[in-house]
């Protein structure tokens, strides 16, 4: 059972003409990938309604069902994959955030790839970056694959189609921009 890059394509476009054999080799092909992001974003996470299967699966339906996408390999998937799981875990931790925050503040530790977010961090890590989007939205989309998606320099280079040194600056900048709103 070969599950190289050009399988993944191939099950991709086979996915997007709409065999539907493909679909669940697919699934099962990109499974364990998917279940480790999913499992390093809810690592910290205490819920009893989303868990690191029902994260995979949800991210999973929503990525397939979308026609018009025209998918660009494995590393395109994956970074969509990681943006489609921010979606999910802003939006879980919004419904269990209900509460407003009283002035706490987000130290930059708990946006780095290294560290795992409360879901009132991750809340307001979602709302910098929505103001972040409006002025540097490649910023946003190299957060979104390396910190939601877990990928590499390499890979997000590869999945958003620029350099690894573009991405090392924007990963750089982006990290220091998000310290500087956190801390405000």
């Amino acid at each position: 059972m070969s599950t190289s890059s050009e399988d993944i394509t191939q099950l991709l476009a086979n996915v997007e003409e709409g065999r539907h054999e493909s679909f669940d080799r697919l699934l099962e092909v990109v499974y364990p990938s998917l279940k480790q992001i999913a499992h390093a974003k809810l690592r910290n996470e205490r819920s009893e309604t989303l868990n690191t299967t029902g994260l995979v699966h949800e991210a999973y339906l929503k990525l397939v069902r979308y026609p018009d996408v025209k998918w660009r390999g494995r590393v395109h998937f994956f970074g969509a994959a990681a943006q489609t799981m921010r979606r999910i875990l802003v939006d879980h931790a919004r419904a269990r955030s209900a509460a407003k925050r009283e002035g706490e503040h987000v130290s930059l530790t708990y946006a780095m790839p290294t560290q795992d977010a409360t879901p009132e961090m991750l809340i307001e890590i979602d709302d910098a970056l929505k103001r972040l989007e409006q002025e540097r939205p490649r910023w946003v989309r190299v957060i979104e694959c390396r910190y939601f998606g877990g990928l590499s320099i390499e890979e997000t280079a590869e999945a958003l189609g620029i350099s690894h040194g573009t991405v090392s600056n924007d990963w750089r900048m982006a990290r220091a921009w998000l310290q500087r709103e956190l801390s405000a």
